[in-house]
């Protein structure tokens, strides 16, 4: 008996019309240029929307002038072990403290939870986001890349975007706008690969955690 493939997690809210977005980002819109039909063998599509919607991958050109876009960027950091944290109803910012239970053994990869349900139909002004020290206290432990299961990881209402800045002077990835409402704690694979967008400051990402089986990833 083959022992069955290791179960899979999708990450990743449903980008569609309707999908929420940062107030000023483009909305989603999907065109059919062509329909099969007499003469036409296929159907065509046309998307306009930000590469912000749904789960992403933010470039550091996104909050840096002189940052790389995300097609420049190396995948190592958007494959392998991760662990998933939760710190539900945290309030506006997850806190060091918020996931201080689960930093021993910490993997390079850290996901927090912080809705009971993600707001995968609807904005979230008061979306929760990472405090600054929390983002310091995770580049500390060695931690590449963090995500968080809200729009950014910084509070909508920021200009100076303090956790972004931190990551770009400790060189660390982010993935935004995950959905871990039905995601235990611990630790998993990580698959969330952008796309070879050579001039955009972010990229769309298909995000899947996949149970970790003897001799894990790293």
């Amino acid at each position: 008996m083959h022992p069955p493939p290791p179960r899979l997690w999708d990450i990743s809210p449903p980008v569609q019309a309707g999908s929420p977005v940062f107030p000023g980002d483009a909305e989603f819109q999907m065109a059919w240029p062509a329909r099969i039909g007499p003469g036409c063998p296929v159907n065509v599509s046309t998307l306009t929307f930000s590469p912000h919607t749904g789960a992403h991958a933010d470039a550091p050109l996104h909050y840096d002038p002189q940052g790389q876009p995300v097609g420049a960027l190396d995948l190592a950091p958007y494959l392998g072990r991760c662990r998933v944290i939760h710190a539900i109803d945290c309030g506006p910012l997850v806190q060091p403290g918020h996931i201080e239970h689960a930093l021993p053994g910490l993997p390079p990869r850290v996901l927090v939870r912080t809705y009971r349900s993600a707001p995968v139909d609807r904005w979230d002004p008061d979306l929760p986001a990472y405090a600054p020290a929390t983002v310091l206290r995770l580049a500390d432990l060695g931690v590449q890349l963090i995500g968080i299961d809200s729009a950014s990881i910084d509070p909508a209402s920021s200009k100076t975007l303090d956790s972004h800045q931190i990551i770009r002077q400790r060189g660390l990835r982010v993935l935004e706008n995950l959905v871990l409402d039905d995601v235990p704690e611990g630790d998993y694979e990580l698959i969330a690969l952008p796309l070879k967008l050579m001039t955009a400051d972010a990229s769309p990402v298909r995000a899947v955690l996949r149970e970790l089986r003897a001799g894990g990833t790293s």
